[in-house]
């Protein structure tokens, strides 16, 4: 087969655009993408290229000795996950994949990674009477394993594509799934990973989580809609979600998928100040969280009706797996900023400062306009 078969389309294709925010010490690139899934992909892979190229093969050929697996056997894994997911992914790799250089079967295997290894996270959310302003702010710990080095490749990227809704998400060089991430419409997403080692393999012939995080950030504009689209999707392993939503249903839930359970207690979701949560009776009006027991629930008790982000921040660097501290991120899903911390050198996330994006002023191209049209996301947010 011709290697010009794979040679990447010529287009007139808009460009990326690439800014640097800072917090003492603390820099992280924010990379803006417009246009169709592809088109996104190959502009962020035209910009991130030389740290993909620095991170990927590297952090593979360590992850591939320590799960004790082949490259033909991850890219197995990620056919037979993707078939599940959301095709608007798998352009994006390509375009990821030819406007970097890294070849696609090598951006597969990374990204089946997540559907093999075990971890565990934390989140938080509060709104409403827990806040001092009203608005839903929404934490995220990656507790992950520190070896890979991902940490050490942070980006920050923006999407604004031509169909859907425009979304941020915190991430490494070269991996489109979203961990975490928040839309225009105020939808904030976290995950926490349950799963025991014991229960290895685990199921595949479904869409990873940060895969339908993505369809979730392109096309939920609430709360109610977030859900119907989660609903829809069959679970891999087990796990622990924070959803919220700080513009239109202005409220967040918890929300327990267990795959391995029977049908009727494989997703049990609860809202605020529920009597049946898991952690009750820790539980408080405007309040939900997943902490694995690391102690958020007497802050969130003293601090209620007073919490904002500047408390958030400091709450979720209380309680991270220590040792395994990647990235904090804290969200405003009402006035759509974020405050986002990662791990370098020898400093793990909760001992770094925060780097701030707002998404409102967000201006990457230096045109004197924000990048992202927000009027109809924002109205009546600071109500």
């Amino acid at each position: 087969m011709s290697e010009a078969q794979f040679q990447p389309p010529e287009s007139g294709l808009t460009k990326g655009h690439q800014i640097m925010v800072n917090e003492g010490a603390a820099q992280v690139p924010v990379v803006v993408v417009k246009g169709t899934p592809y088109e996104m992909g190959r502009q962020l892979g035209e910009i991130i290229g030389p740290q993909m190229k620095q991170f990927i093969p590297a952090a593979m050929e360590g992850i591939l000795k320590k799960l004790g697996v082949t490259s033909d056997y991850l890219r197995e894994v990620w056919a037979r996950s993707a078939a599940f997911g959301d095709d608007r992914v798998e352009q994006e790799m390509a375009g990821l994949a030819d406007g970097s250089g890294v070849p696609l079967a090598l951006l597969q295997t990374m990204h089946a990674v997540p559907l093999l290894m075990p971890y565990s996270c934390s989140s938080l959310a509060a709104w409403g009477p827990a806040t001092e302003d009203g608005h839903l702010y929404q934490t995220r710990n990656l507790d992950w394993s520190l070896e890979v080095k991902a940490h050490e490749f942070p980006v920050i990227v923006v999407y604004i594509p031509d169909k859907g809704n425009a979304h941020v998400i915190p991430t490494f060089a070269g991996m489109i799934g979203a961990h975490t991430g928040m839309n225009v419409r105020g939808i904030a997403l976290a995950e926490m990973g349950d799963a025991p080692a014991r229960e290895m393999p685990y199921q595949i012939h479904a869409p990873h989580f940060t895969v339908f995080f993505r369809t979730m950030l392109y096309d939920s504009n609430s709360l109610g809609e977030a859900l119907t689209i989660f609903q829809a999707q069959p679970q891999t392993k087990r796990y622990h979600y924070v959803f919220g939503d700080g513009l239109s249903d202005k409220r967040a839930v918890k929300i327990r998928a267990h795959s391995p359970e029977p049908p009727d207690k494989r997703i049990i979701t609860w809202k605020d100040n529920d009597p049946t949560d898991e952690t009750a009776p820790s539980v408080l009006p405007g309040i939900v969280y997943n902490d694995e027991g690391r102690g958020a629930f007497p802050t969130l008790k003293v601090e209620h009706g007073k919490l904002n982000a500047e408390k958030m921040i400091k709450l979720a660097n209380s309680i991270p797996i220590k040792g395994g501290s990647v990235v904090n991120v804290v969200y405003d899903a009402t006035a759509l900023r974020l405050w986002v911390t990662y791990a370098h050198g020898d400093e793990e996330a909760y001992q770094r400062p925060s780097v701030f994006l707002d998404l409102r002023t967000l201006d990457a191209d230096k045109d004197g306009k924000p990048d992202l049209s927000l009027e109809p996301a924002v109205a009546g947010a600071d109500h």
